[in-house]
């Protein structure tokens, strides 16, 4: 058999061409029996497009690490070990002066027996010009 044989006849799709959902032939729901041909449900079609801000994205992913980090270092221990600590960015970023911040941070480590002005002090520099993530933008709706 040759490598011609294998391939299918369907053309690739095109960067702008839309994906339809199909279930193989005879599959469906439990107890619905086989797809038929006529059915309307057998070709469906989607298009979804959601737009996120990736480097915000990734600059939270790399702020919520070294938040671990630290925490891990504060707390001496590892993640799995750790008091459940709540520091919610987006909380943080809703609130206008560091002060208000700093408390905030202060009440969420109040078990901790190590001095955390250092990471307060940190974490308010680093969340500096950060905004708030916002849900997910839909395009084409």
């Amino acid at each position: 058999m040759s490598a011609a044989g294998t391939e299918t006849s369907a053309p690739l799709p095109t960067a702008g061409s839309r994906v339809f959902f199909q279930a193989a032939p005879g599959v469906g729901c439990v107890g619905s029996g086989p797809i038929t041909g006529d059915d309307p449900v057998q070709k469906k079609q989607g298009k979804v497009t959601v737009k996120y801000d990736r480097k915000e994205l990734r600059k939270r992913l790399v702020l919520e690490e070294w938040i671990i980090e630290q925490l891990s270092d504060l707390y001496d221990c590892e993640e799995e070990e750790m008091p459940e600590v709540e520091i919610d960015i987006d909380d943080l970023l809703e609130v206008t002066s560091d002060d208000e911040r700093a408390s905030k941070l202060q009440e969420s480590l109040i078990d901790c027996y190590k001095p955390t002005e250092d990471f307060v002090r940190e974490l308010l520099g680093r969340i500096r010009g950060m905004r708030k993530l916002s849900a997910p933008t839909k395009k084409g709706l």
